[in-house]
């Protein structure tokens, strides 16, 4: 077997220096016929003249072909496999191994098989859509977690539109819609989906499908119209396939290092907006340019968005928490109801009480967590303050609170150790539930410093951080120059005595 190199030399030699073929097979130190083959293509095409001898298996070649097409007229999940090929031979007298069973198995199939086909497709402006969820990685919060990836990809000028969830969730599938047909701006008239649970109940026969009844109201929502692959043709949706995987190699690489999924979801829009300037391959124009002519023929968006959420009615417990998912929430307590409702959805949990959220948590996806608010346990402590040291909610977050809180605390315990000061400490902390934490924190700052460290006090410096007093504004009085000294001349006390001695004293 030659070189490419010393068969282009023998194409050169002959067609170039004019050199015979006996010539060249002499300078290049090869037979007449490698010179022909060299002179008849550029390329080397090798062949094997004859089948490599079998003389084990060659003789069990021909029922291997007949198992395999036999093959085809049996139910596809019972087929004959290489292991069963190889034992049904062992028992007609086959003493080979059974890798080469397998690989000619395997070299028959791959002859067999035919090559997939596929139509080049066309869409129109605004019509189609096409959604998937796929997963991928990010470290959230200093951890490493997997991510679904929910995509809609606009057929017509390929806009990909991604976002991030802790689950594939019917809630979270809803919402990656909402979020999708906002960042469009409208929805498309029909959307292509896997028979994913979300969606389908049950695959009928044809394209026909018994769709979940939430997923009928969503879509009557938003009015556009669903399309259902054939089972097991994922290539029916293809383009957002593509996206799928195109979003995490070019939107997710190198791993993104963030704070919460807001911050990744933050992370891949800015990712979206930046590919509109890409141009894909067999188009002439730009994902904008051609995404410019979509939302005329897509629909509008209704005037209030859907809410993707699960809702379910909840049983309050002993310690004032409700359950769902086996993760326990908590509830203020003055707002105590046996039967509360609890609506959940893909990153918050909300309780309400006659249509009127009480409580809101993040969603917790662990198991059997117990999720605290400590200003809902506040009033049941101040009626009980020698709870406070034990009691869970206040341990947790008297971990992390700051050291100003601590001081105080410390002081007002001080002050009236008979309980008084951790009630006095109490009427502090129920100020979290009208103010940001960060403003209470430096008016308990200031009440330290300016000597008043109590309820009260803390309060004082509240307001003056809520309403500073104004600055008088400054007067010019650069035209009426006998007025300018008014205010700051020195004080004479004799005018005093000259107005008592006018008025007879």
């Amino acid at each position: 077997m030659i070189t490419v190199e010393e068969r282009e030399r023998i194409r050169q030699a002959y067609y170039i220096e004019q050199k015979s073929r006996r010539q060249i097979a002499r300078e290049i130190g090869c037979s007449r016929t490698t010179v022909e083959k060299a002179l008849a293509s550029a390329s080397a095409t090798y062949q094997m003249a004859q089948p490599r001898p079998a003389p084990v298996l060659g003789p069990f070649k021909p029922r291997i072909d007949q198992l395999l097409a036999e093959n085809e007229t049996l139910p596809r999940k019972q087929r004959y496999t290489g292991h069963k090929i190889f034992e049904r031979l062992q028992a007609e007298g086959y003493a080979g191994s059974e890798p080469s069973v397998r690989a000619y198995v395997g070299h028959q199939r791959q002859a067999l098989r035919r090559p997939a086909v596929y139509l080049p497709l066309e869409f129109d402006p605004g019509i189609d859509a096409q959604v998937d969820w796929g997963e991928a990685v990010a470290d959230i919060a200093g951890e490493r977690a997997t991510v679904q990836l929910f995509v809609m990809r606009l057929c017509y000028s390929r806009r990909l539109f991604v976002m991030a969830f802790p689950s594939q969730k019917q809630e979270a599938f809803f919402e990656g819609h909402v979020q999708a047909f906002r960042y469009f701006g409208a929805a498309p008239q029909r959307l292509t989906y896997d028979n994913l649970g979300t969606a389908v109940q049950r695959v009928l026969e044809g394209r026909n499908r018994q769709e979940q009844a939430a997923f009928v109201v969503f879509r009557s929502h938003y009015l556009f119209d669903s399309r259902f692959c054939t089972p097991g043709e994922a290539h029916e949706k293809g383009g957002v396939e593509h996206g799928v995987g195109y979003a995490r190699r070019n939107f997710l690489v190198p791993i993104p290092d963030v704070d919460s999924f807001a911050a990744l979801n933050a992370h891949l829009l800015t990712a979206c907006r930046a590919d509109d300037a890409r141009r894909p391959e067999g188009m002439t124009r730009t994902i904008a340019e051609a995404f410019a002519l979509e939302p005329s023929r897509m629909r509008p968006l209704p005037e209030r968005d859907f809410a993707c959420c699960v809702t379910r009615p909840v049983t309050l417990n002993p310690y004032s928490q409700v359950t769902f998912e086996t993760n326990r929430y908590s509830v203020p307590v003055e707002e105590a109801r046996r039967t509360l409702t609890l609506k959940a959805y893909p990153f918050r949990i909300e309780i309400l009480s006659d249509e009127r959220v009480i409580a809101s948590h993040p969603r917790c996806y662990g198991r059997a967590q117990d999720l605290f608010d400590p200003c809902h346990y506040l009033p049941l402590l101040e009626q009980r303050p020698g709870a406070f040291e034990h009691a869970r909610p206040l341990r947790e977050w008297r971990a992390t609170w700051p050291d100003s809180y601590e001081k105080l605390l410390t002081r007002l315990q001080a002050d009236s150790p008979d309980g008084r000061g951790v009630r006095e400490f109490l009427r502090v902390l129920q100020l979290h539930r009208q103010h940001p934490a960060a403003l209470i924190e430096q008016a308990v700052r200031q009440a330290l410093a300016f000597g008043c460290a109590h309820a009260e006090g803390v309060v004082l410096c509240l307001n003056q951080l809520l309403q500073p007093t104004a600055t008088p504004p400054v007067l010019d009085l650069t035209e009426r120059p006998r007025l300018q000294g008014v205010g700051v001349q020195p004080i004479d006390l004799r005018r005093y005595e000259e107005l008592f001695v006018s008025q007879g004293g």
